[in-house]
């Protein structure tokens, strides 16, 4: 088992986790995400999205997909992570233990004063695993989006 940065030569396999992830979340009908929409926000002069895989034996096994936001109140950078995913045929390996420690660690040596995700409120195995990792739901918040078509025409109003 190797942990890494995602590299360029990964895009997709990170894709095809992505698209494994959205059928578990029963949204494969959402993805729309392509290689070049990967390797622009992963690795393109603008880059702003970041990974971490694990490998064994040349496959990606395991991935974390992040960002950084920013806490007003705070003052700080937050790392929130967009996608935490390991492969059915994986679990149970600690792998996603594994990928969380390492995205701790990212926040602790940056200074960052959040690690923040969301969670499907009806997947009981991840919400239980977050919790036995010490993370706290933060249910009085509700969560918004605005996209697609309501995006675009808000907009151009």
């Amino acid at each position: 088992m190797i942990v890494r940065k995602a590299r360029p030569d990964d895009v997709g396999q990170l894709l095809s986790l992505v698209r494994e992830l959205a059928d578990y979340e029963r949204a494969s009908h959402e993805v729309v995400a392509r290689d070049e929409d990967f390797t622009r926000a992963l690795f393109g002069a603008d880059a702003h999205v970041h990974g971490l895989v694990i490998e064994v034996d040349g496959t990606i096994e395991a991935m974390a997909l992040w960002f950084l936001n920013f806490s007003t109140w705070l003052g700080t950078s937050g790392l929130y992570l967009e996608d935490l995913y390991v492969r059915e045929s994986s679990r149970g390996r600690g792998y996603g233990t594994t990928l969380m420690r390492e995205l701790a660690k990212i926040c602790v040596a940056r200074g960052y004063s959040r690690f923040e995700w969301s969670v499907l409120d009806w997947n009981t195995p991840s919400i239980d695993f977050y919790l036995a990792l010490g993370a706290v739901a933060q249910d009085e918040w509700t969560k918004f989006r605005l996209s697609g078509e309501p995006l675009a025409t808000y907009a151009a109003t």
